[in-house]
Parts: structure tokens; C-alpha cells; sequence
């Protein structure tokens, strides 16, 4: 029962940084927040996917891909915005 409601907080709380980071990006228009909005995405998609299907050993699932493109996409995004 908790680790429903946790994993339901966690996902939520990746969806409302997303949100947050849309909102940045419209009223600056810097690639750095819709980089983040994506990754903050995907990682909300990995948490509901990973409660949905019940994986048990994550490393070995393809739903890990989803957490490794959203941390490159933040990686990308901070080397982006430090070289420009």
C-alpha cells in the first residue's frame, strides 16, 4: 500500500517539475528548460511504467533505457548551455 502511494508521489512530483519547466522555457524560450521538461517527462513515464508492469530487476529491463535518455538529455542539455 505505501509503495503504491510513493510510487503515485514520486511520478507526481516528476510531472509537476515538468510543468514547471514548460512554463520557464515559454517565458524565456532557453532550450535548457524544454531539455529538462523532456527529461522530467520521461522520468514520470519510467515511474508509472515501472509501477504499471512491476519490474522487478530494473537494470536488466528496457524501461531503464527511458531513465538513461532522460539523464543524457539533461547531460546534453547542461553541456549545451555551458559551451554556448
Amino acid at each position: 500500500m505505501i509503495v503504491e502511494f510513493l510510487a503515485g508521489a514520486v511520478t507526481f512530483g516528476f510531472i509537476v517539475a515538468a510543468m514547471f519547466f514548460v512554463r520557464f522555457w515559454r517565458r524565456t524560450g532557453d532550450r535548457l528548460f524544454i531539455a529538462f521538461a523532456i527529461a522530467f517527462a520521461l522520468l514520470a513515464i519510467n515511474q508509472a511504467a515501472l509501477h504499471f508492469f512491476y519490474v522487478a530487476n530494473e537494470p536488466s529491463s528496457l524501461l531503464y533505457a527511458l531513465r538513461v535518455l532522460a539523464f543524457g538529455i539533461i547531460i546534453a542539455a547542461s553541456v549545451d548551455k555551458n559551451l554556448a
